[in-house]
């Protein structure tokens, strides 16, 4: 089981963290929601909870909850610019089909 990041979004989730002053990584989870039915969820994590499983990619803890890693494993988190355009991608290798808007995805 692996959750990764590539550099450019290590960097990013650093300089977040560093601007925002506290911060031990970044939560990933999947949340029902849009069109396909499951939608990602990255937010700062100050306390680890007794059922998350801590990831390590590029210096930076990625945290998952246990329901969450089923539909996560294997991701990999890369941050895109195009444009006007900036985000956080998620290449998920479960994913079996996204929206049109790209904002969610089915497995």
């Amino acid at each position: 089981m692996a959750i990764t990041l590539t550099n450019v979004a290590k960097q990013r989730i650093v300089d977040f963290l560093a601007n925002r002053g506290s911060g031990i990584g970044v939560r990933l989870s999947v949340q029902t929601t849009g069109c396909s039915g499951l939608g990602y969820n990255i937010e700062f994590v100050d306390i680890v909870n007794d059922n998350d499983i801590i990831f390590e990619s590029n210096s930076v803890k990625i945290i998952v909850d246990a329901k969450s890693l089923i539909y996560l494993d294997g991701t990999e988190v890369d941050f895109v610019k195009e444009g006007l355009n900036e985000g956080f991608e998620f290449n998920n290798p479960n994913a079996k089909a996204k929206c049109g808007c790209g904002e969610s995805f089915t497995v």
